[in-house]
């Protein structure tokens, strides 16, 4: 089969890495891709959310399978304008990815089904907004943006004087442009927090690892909010009885609910999950693989990966092999210094040898990265993810760090403490 997948982060780098491992996959491109993805597929320069452009190559290079990997493409219906012309895509068509691109949405539709989530409200008027939240006088209080903002539209205000400012970045000022016409205000959850990316094709859903993110930029989870600086898989704090649980009170009446609502759900479907005292609850969904989770989950997928997206696809997944490993995974992010705030690019990167390190005890996901004049440059804010699998957590984080440590770039800029959490609940497992 030749494949096309949409996108060009560490995300994209890691399904393209998975799906060169099915003997099905014969060629496989990238759009647009980056400079270390070009070492792994045949990358176009084609932005991820040009529907039209990227549907005519598929139609023009005669695709057998497109995997529209990011957020924006999917809500802009990009799997819906390919099955038009015939080409079979994993993904949610754009009603189904209206689960991630509206909060709105998604919150109503949890509310309907009595899906656990914080409790909420709904606003288009900047003014009703802070009566609401004093009239509430409970902080810290969360106030998101309604549609998508790179992961950046949430924000969790301590005090009356945060939570004007927040309405004011995402309401006034539009800093997320019309994603921020309507914002949902929310209580604050406390717990551990739990991404569970799972498969679906409508009917039947098969959970992958779980995974834990680590979202802030500094150690000790200080800092600004970014992408994603590192993650491990599985998640301590995700047992087994938690996700029997999960998958009880929320996962199959999710999968349920897009039924009733005539937008069945599939492709990846991303439940980031609270364990509150009260029970888990979603925090949010995601219509797709989330970055950087899946690049600590796929690595310790022993199944096919290209199999089972058809079988997405196909609506045959109850018949499809889903199996991980029973080790452990861990990615350590390598940032541009001043990330996520401004950052220089073009900084050249020494230590790999065709975009990995030589030895292969670490795999090296490429997300911001460039080839110039021959040279592998940083070209984003988030630039590597260094990822080792071991049998345990603990011999996983040591690889990937002794890994990341022979790769340099000018104001490298790493978190030294990514899975300190996920350790530390081990250790009291054990006591």
């Amino acid at each position: 089969m030749k494949i096309l997948v949409v996108g060009g982060g560490g995300r994209e780098h890691a399904i393209i890495r998975a799906l060169k491992q099915s003997p099905d996959c014969t060629e496989i491109w990238c759009a647009p891709g980056n400079g270390g993805i070009s070492y792994d597929a045949h990358c176009k320069a084609i932005p991820a959310t040009d529907v039209d452009a990227m549907v005519a190559f598929a139609k023009e290079e005669a695709f057998d399978y497109v995997v529209v990997a990011q957020d924006d493409p999917l809500a802009l219906g990009m799997v819906d304008a390919l099955a038009a012309v015939g080409i079979p895509a994993f993904g949610p068509d754009k009603a189904a990815a209206r689960i991630e691109a509206s909060k709105v949405f998604s919150k109503d539709l949890m509310k309907k089904y009595g899906i656990p989530t914080a409790g909420y409200e709904v606003f288009d008027d900047p003014a009703k907004v802070m009566d609401y939240v004093r009239a509430q006088g409970k902080y810290p209080v969360v106030i998101k943006a309604d549609g998508l903002a790179l992961g950046k539209g949430v924000l969790i205000c301590q005090d009356e004087a945060e939570a004007e400012a927040a309405v004011k970045e995402i309401m006034l000022d539009k800093k997320f442009g019309a994603s921020g016409s309507r914002v949902v205000v929310e209580e604050f959850l406390t717990g551990p927090e739990v991404s569970v990316l799972s498969f679906c094709d409508g009917k039947t859903l098969k959970p992958m690892v779980s995974s834990m993110d680590h979202k802030r930029a500094l150690d000790g989870d200080k800092g600004l909010n970014t992408g994603g600086m590192g993650t491990v898989a599985p998640n301590p704090y995700y047992t087994p009885e938690m996700a029997d649980r999960c998958m009880k009170e929320i996962f199959l009446p999710t999968v349920a609910a897009m039924q009733a609502e005539g937008c069945p759900f599939k492709g990846c479907l991303y439940f980031g999950l609270m364990l509150t005292p009260d029970g888990p609850k979603v925090i949010e969904y995601n219509c797709r693989f989330g970055d950087p989770e899946t690049q600590v989950v796929l690595p310790l997928l022993q199944s096919d990966l290209l199999k089972i997206m058809l079988a997405t696809t196909n609506g045959t997944l109850d018949q499809t092999d889903v199996v991980f490993s029973d080790g452990a995974a861990a990615c350590v992010v390598l940032a541009s210094g001043g990330y996520p705030l401004s950052y220089e690019k073009g900084k050249p990167i020494t230590g790999l040898e065709n975009g990995q390190l030589p030895g292969g005890e670490a795999t090296v996901y490429h997300a911001g990265t460039a080839i110039k004049d021959g040279v592998l440059v940083t070209a984003g804010g988030r630039v590597l993810g260094v990822t080792a699998t071991a049998p345990t957590l603990p011999e996983a984080l040591k690889k990937a760090y002794a890994a990341s440590d022979s790769i340099h770039f000018e104001k490298l800029h790493k978190r030294s403490d990514i899975g300190a959490r996920a350790l530390a609940a081990l250790q009291k497992e054990r006591d």
